[in-house]
């Protein structure tokens, strides 16, 4: 579930086309995935300390009834909304270059909202579905294929030390 999280590998691409200083995205974007990596290790370490052995797999279950509980839930749906439609731009774009000659096709977006909702909704224990994705295709997304395609594009660019970190990546 940790590394889908970090899923939003396909974002890199379309923000750096449209950043205003590419020479310094790749600074911002080190800051910013260092800056959520803390960020998730503290909320899960604290989570941890805080429920023990009862953590259960959505966080905002053990928080139990109350004002605090419906606070964040009220939150991380806040959160959501706006960040969903955000990473499936490269989705859709996708989509409607394959189908519709790269033209916006606005119905087409609401459609794939509302299947990848009913997804959510209808797979039974998606806790389980999503821990499922993020160790086999999120890590390789994520992880093995951009270290092997650095290796294979810059290979005679590369130091050993280099090849050495994509090895331990990969």
């Amino acid at each position: 579930v940790a590394v889908y999280a970090f899923e939003g590998i396909g974002m890199v691409l379309p923000l750096e086309t449209e950043a205003k200083d590419k020479q310094r995205f790749g600074r911002v974007l080190a800051l910013g995935m260092g800056s959520i990596s803390v960020l998730f290790g503290l909320f899960g370490g604290l989570g941890y300390l805080a429920f023990g052995e009862e953590t259960k797999d959505i966080i905002t279950t053990n928080l139990g009834p109350g004002v605090i509980s419906v606070l964040v839930q009220l939150g991380l749906c806040v959160n959501l909304f706006f960040t969903f439609p955000i990473m499936m731009n490269p989705v859709n774009e996708v989509m409607e270059r394959r189908f519709f000659g790269s033209r916006y096709c606005l119905w087409l977006r609401w459609m794939m909202v509302l299947i990848i909702s009913l997804v959510a909704l209808l797979v039974p224990n998606f806790a389980d579905f999503l821990s499922l994705v993020g160790s086999s295709v999120c890590v390789v997304l994520s992880f093995v294929l951009p270290a092997m395609f650095h290796c294979l594009v810059f290979k005679e660019e590369l130091g050993w030390r280099c090849v050495l970190w994509d090895g331990a990546i990969v």
